[in-house]
Parts: C-alpha cells; structure tokens; sequence
C-alpha cells in the first residue's frame, strides 16, 4: 500500500530516491535530512547511507501496485532533478507516473534549471503536478524556470518563508502553498509576508494554501490565518476532485521509509 503522510497537502509520499544536498538558504535547516538521520539509527533500509543521495531502483514502480487512486508527493525525502540523478532514472520515475495515471503526482525541486534543461525530453502526464521550492524574493528566477516548462499544472512551494515576496508574479502558476519553518532553529515568519502572498493570489484568482506556522512546536501555533485555514487547491481536471483529501493527521515516523 501507499505511504501514508502527515504533510498537510498531500495523501501518500514515494521516494525512489533519498537523501540530497543543500544549495540555498532555505536548505538550512532541513526537515528531510533530520528526518533521515533518524531513520538511519532506527534500522529502516532505504536510509542505511543516511542523507547521503542514494537511488532505490526497487521502488520504482511502487505506484503501480497502488490500486487506490490518492495524491501523492514524489520523493518528499529527495531532489527528483539533483544533478546527481542520472536522466534515466528520473525519464523512469515518469513512465510510472505516466503508466499510473490513476494517482495525482505532485513533484517539488529547487533544481529548477536542470528541470528546465530536461522540460523538452519530459513526456508531462496531466496527473504529474510540477513545483519548485521559493524561500524568498532572491530565489523568484525559479518560478521563471518552471514557467517555461510543458508541465500542465505548475504550482509554488514557498517553505520556508524566510523573507518577503513582494510582486510575486503568477502567471501561468496554478497553487500557491506557504508555510514556515519548523523544528529546533526554525527561523521566524512574519504575518505581513503570508498576508501579502495571500492577497497576492487572490488578486490573481491562484488558490492559495497555508500550511504552518512553524517554530519549535507547529502543532501548538497552528494553521490559522486572519482567524481561518485556508485550503486552496486546483482544480483537478484529469482526475475527480474528490481524489485531492489533503491529510493533517499524524502519522510514525516509520511510514515515510517508502
């Protein structure tokens, strides 16, 4: 069965890969490589190197014994177009996709030239979603990258939210998910800033969700913004909408290994 996960705006996550390195400031503090060095000391296989970057090729075409159609995040513990990752293995990551045309696919990258320099020999499915990470206004170039790509639904992580985004522009960008960092050094998020790309994707008719709030404990400062949750998410036109159920509840830690 599928990986069952606790991020709020997806169902299941896949990893046929893990591990990865940082290459902006938004990396800092990351969630995937705390997570996966304790994976590493409780035994779990598929993180014997730790966070170093590693293919697991048995996992493949996991998706494919999935019968349940569900939305599921594409390696949640990795960068799908590090440059490490050989063409192959990521052309091989989409044919499942494309063969599992049942499932949502959403992937995210920082990579976003590499995603770009592969966009022409990408056959994008309509179940495969395609984002890239923003942390602030010095890393917009990469939402210019993923513009450019042939993918049908292209949408925005802005996590961690370590600075304003002002004049964001969204054009052809259909999801727009914001959130801050969490964890013992989470760097602080201001109100202003989530309230400006709030109104920012209003303005464009772009849905706009609000993950978190972070800090040390994002489960006590919650999710609520000007006194409600907002939930955005694009309409789903390959697939019924109401295979799009974001899931909040906790889950062991034992159930990201996949």
């Amino acid at each position: 069965m599928a990986t069952k996960t606790s991020i709020e705006w997806t169902e299941s996550t896949w990893n046929p890969l893990t591990g990865c390195t940082k290459i902006s400031p938004g990396c800092k503090h990351c969630y995937a490589e705390r997570m996966a060095i304790r994976l590493q000391a409780m035994g779990q296989p598929n993180y014997s190197n730790g966070f170093k970057l590693t293919m697991h090729e048995h996992v493949l075409s996991a998706p494919l014994k999935w019968k349940k159609p569900q939305t599921i995040f594409v390696n949640s513990m990795s960068d799908l177009f590090h440059v490490d990752v050989p063409e192959s293995f990521i052309l091989q990551a989409f044919d499942v996709m494309r063969r599992a045309w049942w499932h949502q696919f959403q992937i995210l990258t920082k990579r976003s030239q590499r995603l770009l320099e592969m966009d022409i020999r990408i056959r994008w499915p309509e179940n495969v979603w395609m984002g890239v990470s923003v942390e602030n206004s010095d890393y917009t170039f990469r939402i210019d990258h993923l513009r450019q790509t042939g993918a049908n639904t292209k949408f925005l992580s802005i996590e961690p939210l370590i600075g304003p985004i002002p004049g964001l522009n969204l054009h052809n960008i259909h999801w727009v998910i914001v959130g801050g960092e969490s964890g013992p050094h989470a760097r602080p998020i201001r109100e202003d800033w989530v309230i400006e790309l709030r109104d920012q994707c209003l303005t464009a008719g772009v849905p706009f969700f609000f993950k978190q709030w972070g800090g040390v404990n994002k489960k006590k400062a919650g999710r609520l913004l000007e006194g409600r949750t907002w939930d955005g998410v694009p309409e789903i036109t390959s697939q019924p909408l109401e295979l799009f159920k974001p899931n909040i509840k906790k889950t062991p830690l034992e159930a990201i290994v996949l």
